[in-house]
C-alpha cells in the first residue's frame, strides 16, 4: 500500500506512541537543523510532485509524485507542531540547491522529466536518511525524538515508492563510508588506573616507598643510640659508617 509503511508480516511497526511528546529535554542545534531539513524536503517535494503527476506520461511515475506529494502535506504539519512546540524558527522557501532541481525537472520533458525526477528524490531522501537515524538515537527532547521516528517511516515509504519505478540509477548513489574503529573498544587512557584508586598500582607504590623510609629512619636512629651508649665514656662522637646511610 503506498498510502503507508505497513508493516509485512513478522515485521513489528513502531510503537510511535509509546513515545511521548512534551516538548521535554533538552533541544540541540542538531535538533534544530534536523526540523530545518525536514520542512525544506516537504517545499521543494510537494510542488515536484505535482509536476509528476502533470509532466510525466508514465501513469507510475504520475501516482509515486501524487503519493509522495501527499505525504509531505503531512510530515511538513507534523514538523511545523514540533517547531512551534519548541520554539524552532523554519524556512518558508527552498534553498539554492532545491530550487536548483525544481528549475532542472521545469525544463525537462517525457523520460528525461521521469529520471531527473526519480534520481533527485532518490539521492535527496538517501542523505536526510542517516541524520534521521542520529537523531533518533541521540536526542534529548521527546517531541523530537517522536518526528524523527516518524519521519524515518515518510523517508523509508518514499526511497521505496521511487525505487519501485525501476529506473533508479544506484551506481550514481554515494557509497557508503570504509568502517571505522570499533565502536566498543577501549581507548588506552581509560585502560591506565588513576592516581586517585583505592587499590591502584600509584597507590601500592607510595605505600611501599613510605614503609621502607620508616624502616631505614628506625635502624639509623637504633644504630646513633646503641653508638653513644657504648661510646659515652670517651666524650666523643664519630660518624656511623657510610654503609648505614648508602652513602
Amino acid at each position: 500500500d503506498p498510502q503507508g509503511a505497513r508493516a509485512e508480516p513478522g515485521v513489528p511497526d513502531p510503537p510511535n506512541g509509546l513515545i511521548t511528546d512534551r516538548g521535554k529535554g533538552e533541544v540541540s542545534d542538531a535538533d534544530r537543523d534536523f526540523a530545518v531539513k525536514v520542512r525544506l524536503a516537504g517545499l521543494w517535494e510537494i510542488p515536484a510532485g505535482k509536476m509528476a503527476q502533470e509532466k510525466s506520461d508514465d501513469p507510475r511515475i504520475q501516482s509515486i509524485g501524487r503519493d509522495i506529494a501527499a505525504q509531505h502535506v503531512a510530515l511538513d504539519q507534523l514538523v511545523r507542531d514540533a517547531a512551534k512546540k519548541l520554539d524552532v524558527s523554519l524556512p518558508n522557501k527552498p534553498n539554492a540547491d532545491q530550487q536548483g532541481w525544481l528549475d532542472e525537472m521545469r525544463d525537462a520533458e517525457g523520460e528525461e522529466f521521469d529520471r531527473v525526477y526519480i534520481d533527485r528524490l532518490r539521492a535527496a531522501h538517501g542523505k536526510i536518511f542517516p541524520a534521521i537515524a542520529t537523531i533518533r538515537a541521540s536526542t534529548r527532547n521527546d517531541t523530537m525524538r517522536k518526528l524523527a521516528q516518524r519521519t524515518n517511516q515518510f523517508v523509508m515509504t518514499h526511497m521505496t515508492l521511487l525505487e519501485s519505478s525501476g529506473i533508479v540509477d544506484f551506481a550514481a548513489l554515494p557509497t557508503a563510508p570504509p568502517p571505522g574503529a570499533p565502536t566498543g573498544s577501549t581507548s588506552t587512557a581509560q585502560l591506565k588506573p588513576t592516581s586517585s584508586s583505592a587499590g591502584g598500582t600509584p597507590v601500592l607504590a607510595l605505600v611501599m616507598v613510605a614503609l621502607a623510609s620508616a624502616a631505614v629512619t628506625v635502624f639509623i636512629c637504633r644504630h646513633f643510640l646503641l653508638g653513644s651508649r657504648t661510646q659515652g665514656s670517651r666524650r666523643s662522637y664519630r660518624r656511623p659508617q657510610g654503609r648505614y646511610l648508602g652513602s
